[in-house]
């Protein structure tokens, strides 16, 4: 089991509680995580709680609890390597209706987003799984049967980086988000054994 206890805020919250096999923290409203495009503003100002790593091949999983109210409430798993270059995982509360699950990957001070309605939940299991320079974020509503969210490549990665968890409410909101069953393992998103990679030019 990993030690939540080792990891380290950025822009921690105003309140928040960290054992060993549990985060709780309450989100703060207007902090969220965007850069430029469509809505053209720059949003860095989520609190992430992370651990740093050199590792080249592994798989972070986590359970995520959250108790949102208003829309665009979100929480879930992030990599976040500076205001240009993350990605993040997770449910983002829209209205009664539906949530999107979904992706963002923000490379070169740029963002994208990829998701898709599912019916309101308020827990989730989130793994995120490195191969080198590639990601995978995956989603599970058991801990057990994964889904694929997303496959990514991290431009100008540093030789060590940091990743873990994140919530935030970019409207007048706030709420509490719970986070257990933190596990580091290795990489449960397994070698492509189709067709082989391209000879290097």
């Amino acid at each position: 089991m990993f030690d939540a206890r080792t990891m380290e805020w950025t822009r921690p919250p105003q309140k928040a509680q960290v054992t060993k096999s549990r985060v709780l923290f309450e989100t703060e409203p207007h902090t969220d995580l965007w850069q430029r495009t469509y809505y053209h503003f720059r949003n860095d100002s989520a609190p992430v709680l992370q651990f740093k790593t050199r590792e080249k091949f592994f798989s972070f999983t986590v359970k995520a609890q959250f108790d949102y109210r208003r829309r665009f409430d979100q929480a879930g798993v992030a990599l976040y390597l500076g205001s240009d270059s993350w990605l993040k995982g997770s449910i983002e509360y829209e209205d009664g209706r539906i949530c999107r699950l979904g992706a963002v990957v923000t490379n070169r001070g740029y963002s994208d987003w990829s998701s898709t309605d599912i019916s309101p939940v308020r827990e989730m299991w989130f793994r995120l799984s490195r191969r080198e320079d590639d990601f995978c974020i995956e989603n599970s509503e058991d801990g057990v049967i994964f889904h694929q969210m997303r496959i990514a490549h991290m431009f100008d990665l540093p030789e060590e980086i940091s990743l873990g968890i994140y919530a935030c409410s970019p409207e007048e909101s706030s709420f509490e988000a719970v986070f257990t069953d933190l596990q580091l393992t290795e990489c449960k998103w397994r070698a492509h054994d189709g067709q082989p990679p391209d000879a290097e030019a």
